[in-house]
């Protein structure tokens, strides 16, 4: 027999996130290219919002079989003024009763049907905007390369350093030692001299067994106090100490630095295109990682530490001198974030256009100070052409695994480049 269950009570909270996740991963291509045009019209501080994807009707439907009349049929529609036989018909317009959308005039006949909008919360827009991105070689350090240790209270121990002493608990200790071996003695002795007391107080003159009692019972007595008075005041097993041991603590703190080239050479559209990839980078750090500092340098000639107000908007240009922002680098990783205990990683973006002997310097600044000090860093040129900063930097990739490069002439090639840097090991990039 078979037997059908309904649920028909009423749908709670949350009740509909089963489907929910079962239509996300149906129609995951369409929102992916829907979060992608989405961020083009976002700026750094509104782009972690909420999206309405629109998906055609067409795409919602499943396919289903019909039976048709089949062969060859001649119909003869009345009232034909305007058409004879191999005319063909063009579309009804918008507006003319065809119901859709369209720029056409109003209409007071047809129907039509609006595309399905699905509304993604800020965590689902997140979610697909940064799928399958993580920062390369980020895990926690392993303990044996960074020597960093946490102290940890761990209660009481019975030998110590005298500066770690409890005093409270070891006299605590103490007393509760003496209670407890002295407690039956002295309840001995308590019965003794009261029993003493009676017979001292009954004692008649010359009855001598009644004095031999009471010299016997105050022999007893000197005896007990004398074992009393044997019980140490502080014994070295009262003593109680503070316990603290060290717990060796993995690291997971990083730093980015983001490099970016403002000089004269830069001109609107490729200041543009770095931009949209630090923004990307910003917004995937931040997300991912709580516990990551942000260091934004600029550079044309010189190279200033900025905030990220003037880092994406201020407008000052110049000439072209790269080393700058290196050199700036390296002064801050040397005051600010000591290699040992930060994870440091390092983005830079430029058109590649540099004062000829000053590329040179640039390829010995990253081999010899900040690669060794990174764990990652990667270099974004916004210009097609491979001018001398790209051949000396390709110098570098044979030697260093962690040193990548590559080129983002366009807008809609940002994305896959980021992508691409800094997808998860072992993930394909788009």
């Amino acid at each position: 027999m078979l037997h059908s269950i309904i649920d028909r009570r009423l749908a709670g909270k949350n009740k509909s996130i089963g489907n929910r996740e079962r239509f996300l991963r149906r129609h995951k291509e369409q929102i992916r290219e829907a979060v992608k045009r989405a961020i083009d019209g976002r700026g750094i501080r509104d782009i972690e919002r909420g999206e309405d994807i629109h998906i055609p009707k067409r795409d919602l439907t499943e396919p289903v079989f019909g039976h048709g009349q089949g062969g060859m049929r001649e119909v003869v529609h009345p009232g034909n003024q305007e058409y004879i036989r191999g005319d063909r018909i063009e579309r009804p317009k918008g507006g003319q009763g065809g119901g859709g959308s369209g720029s056409g005039q109003a209409s007071d006949q047809g129907e039509g049907e609006d595309d399905f909008v699905f509304a993604l919360s800020k965590e689902e827009f997140m979610q697909v905007f940064f799928e399958d991105l993580a920062l390369p070689h980020l895990v926690r350090t392993q303990l044996a390369e960074v020597p960093e240790w946490k102290t940890h209270r761990a209660g009481y121990s019975s030998d110590g350093t005298p500066n770690n002493l409890h005093v409270v608990r070891s006299m605590r200790g103490a007393i509760g030692r003496r209670i407890a071996i002295g407690a039956g003695s002295r309840r001995e002795l308590r019965e003794m001299e009261a029993k003493l007391e009676e017979l001292k107080v009954a004692l008649k003159p010359g009855d001598t067994i009644a004095e031999a009692e009471i010299h016997e019972l105050e022999e007893q007595i000197t005896a007990l106090r004398a074992r009393l008075e044997r019980i140490p005041y502080l014994d070295p097993i009262d003593l109680r100490f503070r316990n603290r041991v060290r717990v060796p603590v993995p690291t997971s703190k990083a730093v980015m630095f983001c490099l970016m080239d403002v000089s004269g050479s830069m001109d609107e559209g490729r200041k543009e295109l770095s931009k949209r990839f630090f923004i990307l980078l910003y917004l995937f750090l931040t997300r991912h990682y709580e516990k990551i500092e942000l260091v934004f340098i600029r550079h044309h000639t010189q190279a200033q530490e900025v905030d990220e107000e003037n880092f994406f908007h201020a407008r000052e240009t110049g000439g072209t001198v790269v080393s700058s922002a290196l050199v700036l680098m390296d002064e801050i990783i040397r005051e600010r974030y000591n290699p040992s205990e930060w994870n440091i990683y390092g983005a830079q973006a430029s058109d590649g256009d540099n004062w000829h002997h000053d590329s040179g310097r640039c390829r010995e600044l990253l081999n010899d100070r900040l690669l060794p000090m990174c764990r990652y860093y990667a270099y974004v040129q916004v210009a097609e052409e491979e001018q001398n900063l790209w051949e000396e930097y390709t110098q570098l990739l044979d030697g260093h695994k962690h040193f990548a490069m590559r080129k983002a002439v366009s807008a809609d090639q940002i994305y896959p480049v980021f992508r691409d840097l800094f997808k998860k090991e072992g993930a394909q990039a788009a």
